[in-house]
């Protein structure tokens, strides 16, 4: 079906939050479309499935997102509005949308799919694995595990998420796991797949304590993700390494993070502080690049994917560049905000004007302002912590080849020579290793971490937590000392008898 979602030239810039969906007002007692719903959408070329991921939040709206798996889409904004029983999400950058009501007993939505040249019946089942905002692992597994809540004193909230510790009394290394952009839970859970929680299972196990937390506004914890922007999302992390390191079981010197996409360079911009760095830090998918730089190259990629033209293409990296400008040149946010909507609206007319607030809002928000002028290269310099860099050659979303080199340059660039890099082959952004290496579970492949991935990353904080060893003298040595003793002893009662005879 090669036309699905296929998106129209004048729609692709707006691709330029590819890890942001979008809240819409919600009550969740209304309509509790919470968890993750799955659908066979059929065309003229085939069959596709869809897979949404809906996340309530905690100020009330919902977070949404859409993956078409065959197509290799991940992660698509949603846009959810919900009326009683009246189901409606629509995908702005697709042209796309499903109208639908929700059954009475909450388990289908039943509507409508439809997109440029394309209008099919649809139903959308909740998946028996739905993915909640709540904390749902329960790992049978010999370790304690506790819900905690961390006080961000700086910005006056608290975060609330998950400690495992290893068996015995410490004290044990630690480590703080932050996650990618956009609003994500404790686990990082995309699909059924739950980064976190199998990372922290790993590492619990072989004696490291782990914390992980729901970004600000998301499940438990309290805050706007929507009005933060990266400097914040450091002041989060830093709380949580903070609280990690006053737990009475945990090694203050051996405390690290552990950080992925956007998450790597928290932790990383939190090692380069002058005050309170963690001891080390494990960058998963870190970006080298340029927000900028590094937004271009994701829509490229993705335009690619979907068989966009080379005029398509440079038409819309054209338009996101006038974009970027107008956010950039233009410091009021309700002005800022006024002239993209007016932007989009040009490029396309029939546009909702709904919709263009949404994106206008997004677009001109703290925390985009800060990432397109964010660049690694020239904030990295001041860590002088051990680092670990892991980046796979099958991510779409940070390139691999063009990523490792720039961090490894910019993290030596003041003679830090703690820095280790690899490349992972058929890893992708979420560190799952290639399909045909996935575990059976229950007749269906489950996607699991590179357990290559799994095995550096510990090996490696093992090798920069380890207590320092006094080895055992060599026999020589320990005849040597024997000797030097007893002169100094026959040397004593030398002296001492000389003196009585005296």
């Amino acid at each position: 079906m090669r036309n699905f979602l296929r998106l129209q030239p004048f729609l692709w810039f707006l691709l330029l939050l590819p890890l942001l969906g979008t809240a819409a007002k919600y009550n969740p007692a209304d309509s509790p479309l919470g968890g993750q719903w799955r659908g066979e959408l059929k065309g003229t070329g085939g069959t596709s499935e869809l897979v949404i991921t809906i996340i309530p939040l905690s100020n009330g709206t919902l977070y949404a997102t859409l993956d078409v798996p065959k197509q290799k889409i991940t992660r698509m904004p949603v846009k959810v509005a919900v009326k009683g029983a009246d189901v409606t999400m629509r995908i702005e950058e697709a042209g796309s949308r499903f109208t639908g009501k929700l059954a009475a007993d909450g388990k289908s939505m039943k509507g409508t799919w439809s997109q440029p040249g394309l209008t099919s019946p649809l139903v959308l089942e909740r998946s028996a694995g739905s993915v909640l905002n709540a904390a749902t692992f329960k790992p049978a597994a010999p370790y304690r595990e506790e819900e905690v809540v961390i006080p961000n004193k700086v910005d006056k909230l608290r975060l609330v998420g998950t400690l495992t510790m290893p068996q015995g009394r410490g004290p044990f290394p630690g480590v703080v796991l932050i996650s990618d952009s956009g609003p994500q839970d404790r686990n990082a859970a995309v699909d059924n797949y739950r980064m976190f929680n199998i990372l922290a299972d790993y590492l619990t196990r072989r004696g490291v304590a782990v914390l992980r937390y729901d970004d600000r506004g998301v499940g438990k914890s309290t805050g706007s993700y929507q009005q933060a922007n990266t400097a914040d999302l450091v002041s989060d992390a830093q709380a949580a390494m903070g609280f990690l390191r006053a737990h009475y079981k945990v090694n203050k010197t051996q405390v690290g993070m552990i950080g992925h996409g956007e998450g790597a360079n928290i932790a990383l911009l939190s090692a380069a502080q002058p005050i309170g760095a963690p001891s080390f830090v494990v960058s998963l998918a870190g970006s080298g690049q340029s927000g900028s730089e590094l937004l271009r190259r994701q829509q490229t990629e993705i335009m690619r994917l979907i068989g966009s033209t080379p005029a398509q293409v440079s038409a819309a990296l054209q338009l996101h560049e006038r974009m970027l400008n107008i956010i950039r040149e233009t410091p009021n946010n309700d002005l800022a905000r006024a002239k993209v909507a007016a932007m989009l609206r040009m490029s396309n007319a029939d546009i909702d004007f709904t919709m263009v607030q949404a994106r206008a809002t997004q677009l001109t928000s703290p925390w985009y302002r800060f990432f397109i002028d964010f660049d690694p290269k020239t904030r990295f310099s001041g860590v002088k912590c051990p680092v670990l860099a892991l980046n796979g050659t099958a991510d779409l979303m940070v390139s691999a080849n063009r990523n490792l080199p720039l961090l490894q340059k910019g993290l030596r660039a003041k003679g830090n020579k703690k820095v280790e890099v690899y490349k992972l082959t058929g890893v992708n952004h979420w560190f799952q290793s290639d399909r045909s290496q996935w575990p059976l579970v229950n007749g269906d492949i489950q996607p699991t971490f590179s357990p290559r991935a799994l095995v550096l990353i510990h090996g490696w904080i093992a090798k920069h937590s380890a207590k320092p060893v006094e080895r055992p003298a060599s026999p020589q040595v320990a005849k040597t000392k024997l000797g030097l003793r007893s002169k100094a002893k026959a040397a004593q009662a030398s002296t001492a008898t000389q003196r009585a005879a005296n």
